[in-house]
């Protein structure tokens, strides 16, 4: 589990391809500290799994689904990350649930300056959109955001500079992809309250058999 807090941003060393898969290996400090294989790492807000470790870094493996899923097939050696390790159990909330599952991805349409802030305009498919809300959380890149505005076709977030400096968000441009997770709280709900297919046989638990029992 992570919260969309960046630790630091890290920088791809070498990416090894295998015939559906690859092996990320990044250059990293700050994250090093107490890391061991085995060890959950968020990159660009996917969860990849520590399989090996440098003295300036550490090795990841991806599979099919998650190159899929995610932007990460488009990273080449020098490529920078967002990188965090998972929560503490002692840490401190800072942004959300963020699972580092990514959902799909968006484009960015438009960056534009608002005083001290930066706004990010993200085009994203409806399947996606259907969970992002005014308000709400959502996690680009493995940053924990807040949406500021949502319409059918995009959504947009309003960055302060410090998270900006401090993140790939830096390096965006126009036209970049970037990875989307939305929150985790409303797919949860949605599931809950949709109709299963099959029809629920009857319950032996009616409100008679509750009364006689005491309820």
């Amino acid at each position: 589990m992570f919260t969309g807090i960046v630790e630091e941003v890290g920088r791809i060393a070498r990416v090894q391809p295998g015939t559906h898969s690859a092996v990320l290996h990044i250059q990293a400090s700050t994250v090093l500290d107490d890391l061991k294989i085995g060890d959950s790492v968020a990159v660009n807000g996917v969860c990849l799994t520590v399989t090996s470790l440098q003295k300036d870094g550490f090795s990841a493996d991806v599979m099919h689904e998650t190159l899929n899923r995610s932007g990460l097939a488009q990273l080449r050696a020098g490529s920078a990350v967002n990188l965090e390790r998972a929560m503490a159990a002692q840490g401190r909330f800072g942004g959300h649930i963020v699972s580092g599952h990514v959902d799909g991805q968006g484009t960015i349409t438009q960056i534009e300056r608002d005083d001290n802030a930066v706004w990010y305009t993200v085009k994203a498919a409806p399947h996606l959109l259907r969970y992002i809300v005014e308000k709400g959380s959502i996690t680009i890149d493995g940053i924990s955001l807040t949406v500021a505005r949502v319409s059918a076709n995009d959504f947009a977030i309003s960055a302060i500079p410090h998270t900006v400096a401090v993140t790939i968000l830096r390096d965006k441009r126009v036209g970049d992809s970037v990875n989307l997770e939305t929150d985790i709280i409303g797919k949860y709900v949605e599931k809950l309250l949709t109709p299963a297919a099959e029809p629920a046989k009857d319950s032996a638990i009616t409100m008679d058999f509750l009364a006689r029992c005491g309820y």
